[in-house]
């Protein structure tokens, strides 16, 4: 938990993981960025961003991710980009409390960075919108606008072509092997596929497309991500996530997920969950917006001119 009063000004908001529901390369730009095609699944379990406005103009990071300089934290990097683009004057203090592993594919830092981003438009007053905030999210990382965009999204291009998909209700055994997979050189691998033929949703929807490009590659190097897998097929299709090391299993209940986490204790470090229904920030500040009509909130203070 953050080490910080949770009172005194602070609220809190959610920051949820996602899933690659599958990952294909479909060629490259003439910058040498590859184009993607993949599902972003957004689910319940999550990182916790906390905030408080402050009117001096400054960030402040008071927890985070450990070894992780505060001007690369990219919470840090979405609230001075928002206050830049803005022109805001009001700062902010930010703490994360960590739950999604570093480097495990599920979007943990792209999350939070969203969270910020989005909540400091509200509290700040700055209202750029959804829209706006999606393209500086860009700027910080390809994923970063779908979490600010919210919900479940068909996406190409480099992650951020977005298309909104309703999908099924479904609970997940998500597994963290305990290793990182440094994204630059999986896709320096010179065995990683970058030209499979583009799929379309319907392909998707009826189970024929489910592979994630980078899997056959971490499974070759990484020796915990291939016994991960291995274990996690007992119990369904084993899949990988994005491009880390995380795993998962899908499953039509929460009994079933849980049953498999039981068999599974003591081999891997497991976490049982559902998929989001909708956003659970943009639940949350739905919620926000109907106390602070009620009055029901702490008043935000701007300093005039802001």
């Amino acid at each position: 938990m953050p080490t910080f009063p949770p009172a005194d000004g602070w609220s809190a908001w959610p920051a949820p993981a996602k899933l690659n529901l599958f990952l294909r390369i479909v060629g490259r730009r003439g910058d040498g960025y590859h184009l993607l095609q993949t599902v972003f699944r957004i689910l319940e379990w999550g990182d916790r961003v906390h905030l408080r406005v402050r009117d001096d103009g400054r960030i402040e990071r008071h927890a985070g991710l450990p070894g992780l300089a505060a001007e690369d934290d990219l919470v840090v990097r979405a609230a001075r980009l928002l206050q830049a683009e803005s022109g805001c004057v009001l700062g902010a203090d930010v703490a994360v409390d960590k739950r999604i592993p570093a480097g495990g594919g599920f979007g943990g830092g792209s999350s939070d960075a969203a969270t910020v981003l989005v909540v400091l438009d509200r509290l700040w007053g700055t209202r750029l919108g959804i829209e706006r905030l999606a393209a500086l999210g860009l700027r910080l990382g390809a994923d970063v606008p779908a979490f600010v965009r919210g919900g479940d999204a068909w996406a190409e291009g480099v992650g951020e072509r977005l298309v909104q998909v309703a999908l099924a209700p479904r609970w997940y055994l998500v597994a963290d092997p305990g290793v990182g997979a440094p994204t630059a050189a999986l896709f320096a691998d010179p065995e990683l596929t970058r030209n499979a033929p583009p799929a379309t949703l319907s392909d998707f929807v009826s189970g024929t497309v489910l592979d994630n490009a980078f899997e056959p590659v971490l499974r070759r190097r990484e020796p915990a991500v291939d016994a991960a897998l291995t274990a996690l097929s007992r119990f369904g299709t084993a899949r990988l996530t994005g491009t880390g090391a995380g795993c998962f299993v899908e499953f039509d209940t929460e009994a079933a997920a849980t049953a498999a986490q039981r068999a599974l204790a003591g081999t891997l470090r497991t976490v049982v969950t559902r998929a989001a229904e909708g956003s659970p920030l943009h639940r949350r500040l739905a919620m926000h917006t109907g106390l602070e009509a009620r009055g029901e909130t702490q008043a935000i203070r701007h300093p005039e001119g802001t």
